[in-house]
């Protein structure tokens, strides 16, 4: 009866030990998760999680986003495209003392029109920052700042101080999306050397 006893401890123990070493491989995955999504995300990272309330909530939401992203297919501009872009940026930015409402207003339908010839959905505006927190996560935040000067300018509530800033965040986002594709360059085989004997 004690060998019974005694292998039944055995096994329990190997249960037991088998269950420790699953719940610390189980956190240490867990805790590489987080440290992957907040290097990744930056601020992102902690604005999801005081918006959601909790980090399980915050990482789950950051992972659709990651994978609704991965199936998007964003392409970097061709290098006539982002000249394009630049000169209506800067086109519209001397238009600034003149126009400084309808400039925030032209600099968001840039913004949304480089979005998407980049290949992001024109979503509503959450959806939008959502997608670009994936791969521009340090900008997003300029993105969310411009919108709410926009939004109080559409209420008659932003002076034009307010609406510099905005196009200076919008500028911040322009910038770091406007990503152009790099000019294929050929690779022409090299010349034969002669061969001595």
């Amino acid at each position: 009866m004690n060998t019974i006893a005694l292998q039944w401890i055995i096994v329990a123990g190997v249960v037991v030990f088998a269950l420790l070493a699953l719940g610390a491989w189980f956190f240490s995955q867990r805790k590489k998760q987080s440290e992957r999504l907040q290097q990744r995300f930056g601020p992102e990272y902690d604005r999801t999680v005081g918006e959601l309330g909790g980090r399980t909530k915050a990482e789950s939401e950051l992972k659709a986003r990651e994978q609704r992203v991965e199936h998007l297919i964003i392409t970097p501009l061709a290098p006539a495209e982002a000249a394009r872009f630049s000169q209506a940026w800067n086109a519209l930015q001397g238009r600034f003392v003149d126009n400084p409402k309808g400039v925030v207003v032209q600099a968001d339908q840039l913004v949304r029109e480089l979005m998407l010839k980049r290949g992001y959905p024109m979503g509503d505006f959450e959806r939008r920052a959502a997608d670009i927190s994936v791969d521009h996560p340090a900008v997003v935040e300029n993105y969310r700042s411009a919108q709410v000067i926009a939004a109080r300018d559409e209420r008659g509530e932003a002076d034009t101080e307010e609406l510099r800033k905005a196009v200076v965040h919008y500028r911040v986002l322009f910038d770091d999306m406007l990503e152009v594709q790099e000019a294929k360059q050929e690779v022409l085989p090299a010349k034969q050397m002669p061969v001595h004997a």
